[in-house]
């Protein structure tokens, strides 16, 4: 079987990173070329320490590096820095795997059976699991501007009267979708080639939609396999796990959101999706959250506030891609943190 290097990126989770690796080391023994990078973005709580104790004391410890980051540089940037610090020694496919993330049995060698079956395809994403083993969402269309003006309208009645698909998409067989969860995808080092790593203009959230965007464009397939099947805990770094009721959502995911639109189609469409969210909410979302106090219970708290603050103006600096290339040394810092946000 092909190559595959693993890359686990911790933030303030390191037990649950050594579960996940003890779960990827099963599948090595059933026989499967694989290594690892666990890489730890700056958690500051011990999490290194605590990781270097357990790859001493556990035969993952033969093949697995760890790779302690000196800035917390979010979800994209600390996979750039995993791949790229393996450099030409980069194997063909890589697996990007969240710490709370654990695989089932089978899970790594049938994505890697899709990447060998399917020339033309360049990320392949498991199906994701809830904690009592339910189907969460593994597969989505691309984010669009008519979804926008449905998302500030913040009903599901109106997606339904403009005839529009749901962004998750449910899949029963291996196929192709627009994207998959970062949660556990796995890439090919050709593909990457050709378009560049994750743009590290993004701190958390729509970087791998933005990237399967671009593998899209340049004539690859981006497929979803569910009998890759991964138990996972959503938001456990970053404490936007699902609940009942729709939570805060920080200004980091306002400004991917914008990035994401701006990148997509350029600064006039990252107008046009954030017009196209304030028609909607103007319309519809306002005079609902004003009129009913269930509408107010479901809508995401402090929206137009989140979106006026970091999600609405686009600047000349967000229309500027920054991927970087396969062989390019490692950055420092990424780009999200050397810009001003307005």
């Amino acid at each position: 079987m092909t190559e595959i290097l693993v890359v686990i990126v911790n933030y303030r989770t390191a037990s649950l990173a050594e579960k996940c690796l003890e779960a990827v080391a099963r599948e090595r023994a059933a026989g499967i070329s694989l290594s690892a990078i666990l890489v730890d973005g700056c958690s500051g709580d011990g999490s290194v320490a605590q990781l270097r104790a357990y790859l001493a004391t556990s035969d993952a410890g033969s093949w697995t590096e760890l790779l302690p980051l000196d800035f917390n540089g979010g979800f994209g940037w600390a996979n750039n820095q995993a791949i790229l610090h393996r450099g030409d020694r980069l194997p063909p496919y890589i697996l990007l795997l969240n710490p709370d993330a654990e695989i089932e049995p089978g899970a790594i060698s049938t994505l890697a059976q899709i990447l060998d079956n399917h020339p033309d395809v360049a990320a392949v994403g498991s199906q994701l699991l809830d904690i009592d083993g339910s189907p969460s969402g593994s597969a989505f269309r691309f984010p669009s501007l008519r979804n926008e003006f449905v998302r500030g309208a913040q009903t599901s009645a109106l997606r339904r009267l403009l005839a529009l698909q749901p962004s998750t998409i449910d899949v029963a067989e291996a196929g192709p979708v627009d994207w998959v969860t970062g949660a556990s995808v796995m890439l090919r080092r050709e593909a990457l080639q050709q378009t560049g790593l994750f743009d590290d203009g993004f701190f958390l959230y729509f970087e791998e939609v933005e990237l399967m965007k671009r593998m899209r464009r340049a004539g690859w397939n981006v497929w979803s396999e569910p009998a890759s099947r991964v138990q996972h805990i959503g938001g456990a770094s970053t404490g936007l796990e699902e609940s009942l009721r729709p939570r805060v959502r920080p200004d980091y995911w306002y400004r991917s959101r914008k990035r994401y639109f701006t990148l997509a189609g350029g600064r006039a469409y990252g107008f046009g999706a954030n017009l196209a969210w304030l028609a909607g909410y103007a319309m519809i979302g306002l005079p609902r959250l004003i009129l009913s106090s269930t509408a107010r219970l479901r809508a995401v708290p402090y929206e137009y506030a989140g979106m006026r603050r970091a999600g609405f103006w686009v600047s000349k600096h967000e229309a500027r891609r920054s991927a970087p290339a396969l062989g390019e040394a490692a950055k420092k810092r990424p780009r999200w943190s050397q810009e001003d946000h307005g």
